[in-house]
């Protein structure tokens, strides 16, 4: 019987953002198609700082993280660049939504960077803001949705790619319980297609929901 490798693997990382300041030291975990990882713990253990090592935004300060077994620590930025958009999704903690670009262009944007055609990744962008009950039209701007639509707005621009690893920094902050369970549901559902998802999280339902729970 084969084990399948690890989607994603963190050897031995440290990091400092102030010199003599470690962050992590030499922290490791390895994550699996198929699963849904939480990080939980305290502020200021270095959750959201490692699932932006994990998603190749930060280089590591030793150790090394792999993706697919290529060892992505010293790639080139384009080559990481490259495997993000590739390979990578993200739901940032604020939403990270371009202010000046409407609803529809910053959930398509990942997918053009792709070399998807406009018009099906309009299509599938249309799909998703109605699946996720994004009741705005798609035109409008960031700045007159609300924090719950933005986040959501978030989660679709993250699934749009169908990504092989799906990040999501407290993806539930700021909705309600209802949607907060759709979004939950809708990690689980993806990480069940083969992906990877990891979540960094505060919220005791949304760590239950994981398989794992790794605590810093």
């Amino acid at each position: 019987m084969t084990t399948e490798a690890p989607v994603l693997q963190a050897r031995d990382v440290g990091f400092e953002y102030v010199p003599g300041v470690r962050v992590l030291d030499g922290w490791s975990a390895s994550f699996r198609a198929g699963s849904m990882t939480a990080l939980t713990g305290p502020s200021g253990r270095g959750k959201s700082t490692l699932l932006y090592l994990l998603g190749l935004m930060l280089h590591p300060g030793q150790g090394h993280i792999a993706v697919d077994g290529m060892d992505a620590t010293r790639m080139p930025d384009a080559a990481r660049a490259r495997l993000r958009a590739d390979r990578f999704g993200f739901v940032f903690q604020d939403a990270a939504l371009d202010q000046t670009r409407t609803v529809l262009d910053n959930v398509t944007e990942t997918a053009l960077y792709r070399g998807q055609s406009r018009r099906d990744a309009r299509a599938d962008a249309l799909g998703l803001l109605e699946r996720f009950g994004v009741d705005v039209p798609p035109l409008r701007k960031p700045g007159q949705v609300s924090g719950g639509q933005a986040q959501r707005i978030a989660l679709c621009r993250a699934l749009l790619n169908a990504p092989r690893v799906l990040l999501a920094d407290e993806p539930t902050g700021n909705l309600d319980p209802v949607t907060s369970d759709l979004v939950v549901d809708a990690l689980r559902e993806h990480a069940a297609g083969g992906a990877a998802v990891i979540v960094v999280t505060h919220s005791p339902e949304v760590a239950a929901a994981c398989d794992e729970d790794i605590r810093l």
